[in-house]
C-alpha cells in the first residue's frame, strides 16, 4: 500500500512538472538563482555538467531528442511498462554514454527527484539498467548497457522452465484427459518451445554479432 501511495504521489508530481511550460524551465536553468544553485551543489553540481558537455553532440536538436525519448517511452508503455519508467528508460537509452544521475534525468524530463526515485528502482529490478557509483562521487549513476536486451532474453531460460515445470504439474493434478488438463498441458508444450526457440536465438544472435565484427574489422 504504501509503494502504491508513492508511485501515485509521484504520477501526481509528473504531471504537474509536464504541464510546466518548456519555456518557463529554460528559464528556470539559466536564471542567476538557478546558477547560484548549481555553485552550492560543489563537485556534484560540476561533475553534472562535465557530463552533460560530454555527452552532447553539436549538430543535434535537443527538442528532436526530447520528442524521440518520448516517442519511445510511448512504445515501452504499450509494451507493459509503467510510464515514468519507460520514460527514464528513454532519456538513459538517448543519451550517448547511456548512463545520467537521477538529477539528470529529473532535469531532462522535468519531472520531481521521486518520480525519477520510483522509475528506476522499477527499471533496475527488472534488469533494464544498472547502478554504479564512480570513485569520488556520492552519487550514483544509472546505466543501459548495449547488449541489454540481449541480456534480458537470455535470463529467461529458467524463469520459462519453472513455468513449464508448474504447469506439468497441473497436468498431473486435473488429469491429462480433462479440459483444464488438455488447456494447461497445450501451454505448457508452448513454454517448451519458447524455451527451445530461445536458446536457437541466443545462437543465432551470436553467430551474427560474429559476422558483424568481422565485416566492420574488414572495413577499417
Amino acid at each position: 500500500m504504501a509503494d502504491q501511495q508513492r508511485e501515485d504521489r509521484a504520477e501526481r508530481e509528473e504531471r504537474v512538472a509536464s504541464a510546466e511550460p518548456a519555456g518557463r524551465a529554460g528559464r528556470a536553468e539559466g536564471s542567476p538563482g538557478s546558477s547560484g544553485s548549481q555553485g552550492s551543489s560543489g563537485s556534484s553540481g560540476a561533475e553534472d555538467a562535465g557530463h552533460a558537455r560530454h555527452t552532447g553532440h553539436a549538430g543535434r536538436d535537443p527538442e528532436a531528442v526530447a520528442r524521440y525519448v518520448e516517442r519511445m517511452a510511448a512504445e515501452l508503455t504499450e509494451m507493459g511498462v509503467p510510464r515514468m519508467a519507460s520514460r527514464v528508460f528513454a532519456c538513459i537509452l538517448a543519451d550517448d554514454a547511456g548512463e545520467l544521475t537521477a538529477a539528470e534525468v529529473g532535469e531532462r524530463l522535468h519531472v520531481s527527484p521521486a518520480a525519477v526515485s520510483g522509475a528506476v528502482r522499477y527499471l533496475a529490478q527488472i534488469g533494464l539498467i544498472s547502478r554504479e557509483r564512480k570513485p569520488g562521487s556520492r552519487r550514483e549513476r544509472y546505466r543501459v548497457e548495449g547488449d541489454r536486451w540481449y541480456q534480458l532474453f537470455a535470463q529467461r531460460g529458467p524463469s520459462i522452465r519453472r513455468v513449464q515445470r508448474t504447469l506439468d504439474a497441473g497436468v498431473g493434478l486435473l488429469g491429462a484427459d480433462t479440459p483444464a488438463g488438455r488447456r494447461i498441458g497445450e501451454t505448457s508444450e508452448f513454454f517448451a518451445f519458447l524455451d527451445e526457440e530461445n536458446s536457437r536465438l541466443e545462437q543465432r544472435w551470436w553467430e551474427y554479432v560474429k559476422r558483424r565484427d568481422e565485416a566492420r574489422a574488414a572495413g577499417e
